[in-house]
């Protein structure tokens, strides 16, 4: 009995050896972390931290302190680490340690680092979104900030961001509604210069294919958004095919005020001046044939037509 209780003994006294090295150790790797977070090396200080807190459990109640510590620390230097990736546009990397910062932080109770990780989370996705954006990743941007706007609805910015890339995706519709939303939010010139060219884009699609009323409709919102030359003429062309020569002629004035010095001007003055000649409106036809009496190239017509019209 003797010999058994003496070898027990020597056992304990074993044990306790390796404990108190291990804590040793524990207490050494926790040290080399202050040193090199002194040092300015994040990610090399969280990697002895995490270690020293896997130490130190080990070492139960005797690593209590040190394990505290370690959990202190731990949740304020992954967000450091995270915010280094964001600065150096490693996005998925950012993420990955926000969330991990974030979910640390909550289980070791360390307060305020969860929220600002949860929400540099979304700053994260925005840079990223921006990002694909300026690589001509238009799908990627759009996945990615849709993730921001279902957080920050009111991030005027990411709603700009967010219609152009489904308008580069070919999903019209929602980027119609989120340029809208955009707009709404602070972003209406650019988000109206955007919207008004889907629509005169959309009203030379018609024209093209005939569907002329469908043409007008499209183009009238065009110009509700930014008013264009360009959409007055479609229509003022649509107009004419549809019979409708006074609306017609009110399009082409409307053309021409917007842009007074285009390239067919004289062109249009003599479509307006004979569309209103046959209408029977010989003083609209009187005023833009005068306007075209000293013209190279319609000055003989109009001439002869003032002529017919005294």
């Amino acid at each position: 009995m003797k010999k058994i209780i003496i070898a027990a003994a020597a056992l304990l006294m074993g044990a306790a050896v390796v404990y108190a090295q291990d804590l040793s150790m524990a207490t050494e790797t926790y040290n080399n972390g202050v040193t090199t977070l002194q040092e300015g090396n994040n990610a090399q200080a969280l990697a002895l931290f995490k270690e020293a807190l896997s130490l130190g459990e080990a070492c139960g109640e005797e690593g209590a302190e040190l394990v505290t510590n370690c959990k202190n620390v731990i949740p304020g230097l992954i967000l450091s680490v995270a915010k280094g990736h964001i600065n150096a546009e490693e996005f998925d990397e950012a993420i990955a340690c926000l969330e991990e910062a974030a979910a640390k932080a909550k289980e070791y109770n360390v307060e305020g680092v969860a929220e600002e990780a949860l929400s540099l989370v979304n700053t994260a996705n925005y840079r990223k979104g921006a990002a694909l954006m300026k690589a001509k990743d238009m799908a990627g941007a759009a996945e990615t900030l849709k993730k921001v706007v279902a957080v920050e609805p009111d991030n005027a910015n990411a709603q700009l961001y967010l219609g152009q890339a489904l308008l580069a995706t070919g999903q019209t519709d929602a980027a119609i509604e989120t340029l809208k939303t955009a707009a709404g939010l602070g972003k209406e010139a650019q988000a109206n210069k955007i919207l008004g060219n889907i629509f005169l884009k959309k009203g030379m699609a018609l024209l093209k294919a005939g569907k002329n009323a469908e043409c007008i409709e499209a183009l009238n919102e065009a110009n509700t958004y930014t008013e264009n030359a360009s959409a007055y003429r479609l229509i003022a062309s649509a107009n004419s095919k549809l019979g409708k020569t006074a609306s017609a002629i009110e399009a082409y004035k409307k053309y021409l005020e917007l842009d007074p010095g285009a390239k067919d001007a004289s062109g249009v003055k003599l479509t307006i001046a004979a569309s209103a000649q046959k209408a029977g409106d010989k003083a609209t036809a009187k005023e833009y044939y005068k306007m075209l009496v000293d013209d190279p190239q319609y000055g003989a017509t109009a001439k002869q037509q003032l002529e017919v019209l005294k």
